[in-house]
């Protein structure tokens, strides 16, 4: 009896090491990384799922330093991430191939009690590094400032400091591995602020504009509104298999003009501008 209890206990860790490892067996694949863009993969892995039997795609976030890191070193098939793999310390960006499914926008988010609804780019800036502490500063009522950040390794964080801080690390910050929770912790603190993807606002928060440009899609497709990434999906080498098929239904018109936009993100193909990875901007 003990050797069919052993036997069983290695079959049971053979099945769990294939699942989780670099093999992609044909019926199913791991997509880990942004949390961003978490909701899109994992609506379009459902639809996939439902159509094709038997096929089934796991979806998990963890940011997306941890979707580069993984897929780099073979422990999942797709990597998701709202950064370029070149601008990610340690990762080994010619062993990548990248796929870009979509494009995200980022907002600031606010307890709905503060008091404003827009404030400029320099004072958002101020906020995140410290040194405008109460909202009164700004316009808002006699509160103390919440800095809600996402945690180091994140693709949101990224862009937020890119494109707001100017290149610069907020300060003073408490970090939260997921948007979801971001969300949730700015919406019962009073004070707080954070930043998300589009598709994570919902009526318990406030977003601000900045220096009047409201966050719309329409102003990240022409880049009035600068916040914003490319939604990318990387594998190591050329997709194969269940990878490749899966990637090519990201591209199809089924999610491109319905998933993608009923969620809050806007396809490619709509940009009237491209950016790369040094953030240069040109006409698409």
């Amino acid at each position: 009896m003990k050797k069919v209890y052993k036997a069983t206990g290695l079959l049971a860790l053979s099945f769990i090491l294939v699942s989780c490892g670099n093999v992609d067996n044909g019926e199913s694949i791991n997509a880990v990384g942004s949390s961003a863009m978490q909701p899109l993969v994992e609506a379009a892995g459902e639809q996939y799922s439902s159509a094709n039997v038997g096929k089934f795609i796991n979806v998990q976030g963890g940011g997306s330093g941890t979707g580069l890191s993984q897929v780099q070193a073979g422990a999942v098939q797709i990597g998701n991430s709202d950064l370029f793999a070149e601008e990610k310390d340690g990762i080994k960006s010619e062993e990548l191939v990248d796929h870009q499914v979509a494009v995200v926008g980022l907002t600031p988010i606010v307890n709905k009690e503060i008091g404003i609804t827009d404030i400029s780019k320099e004072d958002l800036k101020k906020i995140f590094t410290g040194e405008i502490t109460n909202w009164k500063e700004v316009g808002g009522r006699n509160q103390k400032i919440v800095i809600i950040n996402r945690a180091a390794g994140s693709g949101s964080r990224h862009t937020f400091e890119q494109w707001v801080l100017d290149g610069e690390e907020s300060k003073n910050a408490q970090e939260q591995d997921s948007t979801g929770m971001v969300r949730q912790i700015v919406s019962t603190t009073p004070g707080a602020i954070s930043y998300v993807a589009f598709s994570y606002v919902t009526d318990d928060v406030a977003t601000l504009s900045i220096d009047g440009v409201n966050p719309t899609e329409e102003n990240v497709m022409r880049n009035k509104w600068t916040v914003w990434s490319y939604e990318h999906m990387y594998t190591k080498g050329e997709p194969k298999g269940l990878t490749k098929e899966f990637l090519d239904y990201m591209l199809s018109e089924e999610v491109q003009k319905e998933i993608v936009p009923q969620l809050g993100y806007i396809p490619v193909s709509r940009m009237t501008i491209e950016r790369d990875v040094e953030g240069n901007v040109k006409p698409k």
